[in-house]
């Protein structure tokens, strides 16, 4: 059995790389998009897409775990974080306990769901997230008859302290980064970190409404 290194190793050289542009930039936002191609149906990837704990960096969450993060794939849900006792952004350690709720921070809000082609979120990532700003990002699954494309779409607009044209290079770079990761996952052949519960569930990121 290959070790876990090697299959990522393999899935990067048959996936095609991300291909990252900023679209448009302006003094009051800006336009990104992302492609990555894989060699597996989009319903394969759909199950790694929406196990955010599987493909999101670390560096890119408050509590420095993607452990902690977990995707509700249903309109009103959200990607979000739970955070704990100690943990970076978290409540004050003496709110933390039995019988008291762990902080948690919402990254995107779902609002448009088509399993195995279309995920749409509104919301500003990282330090966005402080700006009065409208964002919506776009991750869009399309079959190629050799596997799946994958297009992530990121589109901001409002009061933004930094220009646009200043932060787009930025978030751009994390966002094909993100993309990377997720493309470079062997999709359905790996075993996934356990990701962390939504608040009020026995188990599972997924609501089952």
């Amino acid at each position: 059995m290959l070790h876990r290194s090697a299959i990522l190793v393999v899935a990067a050289i048959v996936s095609a790389p991300a291909a990252a542009e900023v679209v448009s930039s302006s003094d009051s936002g800006f336009a990104l998009q992302s492609t990555a191609s894989v060699p597996v149906a989009p319903d394969v990837v759909w199950a790694d897409l929406v196990a955010p704990a599987k493909w999101w960096d670390p560096e890119h969450t408050w509590s420095g775990k993607a452990s902690n993060l977990y995707l509700d794939p249903q309109a009103t849900g959200c990607f979000c974080e739970l955070l704990g006792s100690g943990e970076p952004g978290s409540v004050d350690p003496g709110l933390v306990g039995p019988g008291r709720p762990r902080g948690s921070v919402e990254h995107l809000h779902i609002v448009h769901v088509l399993p195995g082609r279309l995920l749409r979120m509104t919301g500003g990532l990282g330090p966005l997230q402080s700006e009065p700003v409208g964002a919506v990002l776009t991750i869009a699954l399309e079959s190629t008859g050799e596997g799946t494309r994958i297009r992530f779409e990121y589109k901001v607009s409002g009061l933004v302290t930094i220009k646009g044209g200043d932060i787009a290079p930025a978030v751009d770079g994390v966002l094909s980064a993100q993309l990377a990761r997720l493309a470079a996952l062997p999709h359905g052949s790996a075993t996934a970190p356990t990701a962390a519960p939504a608040p009020g569930r026995d188990s599972g990121p997924e609501n089952p409404r």
